[in-house]
């Protein structure tokens, strides 16, 4: 009886089932910006709070990156809001990318030509 609650309160030694895992030190896999040759594409994060921050989102989708861009902040400007939804679909449209609204339209993802973002949810439910 000891033994079980030892295993259920972590006391004592470590089970089979712990020595099956190993902790990852994350920054062992983090490259060295002298060591590693430049991506291809890269995955950049951007807010915009404003109709004059949407220029340099712009830019990042035409230069072939994929973009999460977080508008929440517009939301309580719906003209403003619109206005840049409407020209981030511009440029979706104008590069052959793609476009979607993530998490109640508080995050847009746009991506360049040749990347497609599914519309199907994995896991989780309906």
């Amino acid at each position: 009886m000891a033994k079980f609650l030892d295993s259920i309160l972590g006391r004592g030694s470590s089970s089979a089932a712990e020595s099956d895992y190993m902790e990852l030190d994350l920054a062992s896999f983090e490259s060295v910006s002298g060591d590693a040759s430049p991506a291809s594409m890269y995955v950049r994060i951007a807010t915009i709070t404003d109709l004059k921050d949407t220029p340099r989102v712009k830019d990042e989708i035409y230069n072939g990156n994929i973009v999460i861009v977080d508008v929440s902040r517009l939301k309580m400007d719906k003209i403003t809001y619109e206005r840049v939804l409407k020209d981030l679909r511009a440029v979706a449209h104008d590069i052959n990318g793609d476009i979607v609204g993530l998490g109640d339209q508080k995050y847009v993802i746009l991506t360049p030509m040749s990347v497609k973002i599914s519309r199907e949810k994995i896991g989780g439910g309906v």
